[in-house]
């Protein structure tokens, strides 16, 4: 009955709205399989690009739901600027930095233009924080390779860098603990972050905490580099 409806929304009939009835078996047969951290998008790309999802299963993943848009790479392959091949079990990130495993499968018209795409998001984090645990156990920490972002603002800028300490404390931000923030505080201040116009608002949005609370994990940091050398070894941010 829900299929029925949803095909109902199409006014002119793609390869998408002809065959949406088996596109979204599969897709539910596939987010069955693999669980509720499996994202399955359904797209017609003969709609206006700001709604060509037509059926999802898990959306919570990505954050996204029938009638939102499709990613970067989607438009740029209808502009031409991106080859338009199929693809499977690439490394992705969410918005709030959680780490997917990804496979786009397009679909072609009989001149060969791509008018739909199935895609498939899988969130790993939480076997990749297993792995982590693991190598820190053994005592193989990777070391982070030093590098020179470039942008065209600073809020750019800080954006890249508030997402840096994605990688520094090796979890998402909805995972993180007050320590794993005062960390990335820590870093954000050291990199000057906080020289920025309106930085404590936008750092204060980005980890769900109050304006309040982050000066006080500034106050943390401060003190804490105040103390003597010998007094910070046992100190954990």
């Amino acid at each position: 009955m829900f299929i029925s409806i949803m095909k109902m929304r199409y006014f002119t009939m793609s390869f998408v709205s002809e065959n949406f009835e088996v596109l979204c078996e599969i897709a539910t047969c596939i987010a069955k399989q693999f669980g509720e951290n499996c994202e399955v998008a359904i797209h017609d790309l003969t709609l206006p690009y700001d709604k060509t999802i037509v059926f999802i299963e898990n959306g919570h993943v990505t954050g996204r739901k029938i009638g939102d848009a499709g990613t970067n790479t989607g438009l740029e392959i209808l502009r031409g600027t991106t080859e338009c091949k199929d693809q499977f079990n690439y490394v992705n990130h969410s918005r709030s930095g959680r780490i997917l495993r990804s496979s786009s499968k397009y679909f072609r018209d009989e001149n060969g233009r791509v008018v739909g795409s199935l895609c498939i998001n899988y969130d790993v984090t939480d076997l990749i924080l297993a792995q982590r645990s693991i190598q820190h156990a053994a005592n193989m920490m990777e070391t982070a390779d030093t590098k020179e972002t470039f942008t065209s603002n600073v809020d750019e800028l800080l954006e890249v860098l508030m997402q840096d300490t994605i990688n520094l404390v090796g979890k998402p931000v909805d995972r993180m603990t007050k320590d794993d923030k005062v960390i990335a505080v820590k870093y954000l201040d050291s990199k000057g972050a906080f020289l920025i116009k309106k930085s404590v608002e936008k750092v204060s949005e980005f980890y769900n905490i109050s304006k309040f609370t982050l000066y006080n994990y500034l106050g943390e940091i401060k003190e804490q580099d105040d103390l003597p050398a010998s007094n910070k070894q046992n100190h954990v941010y």
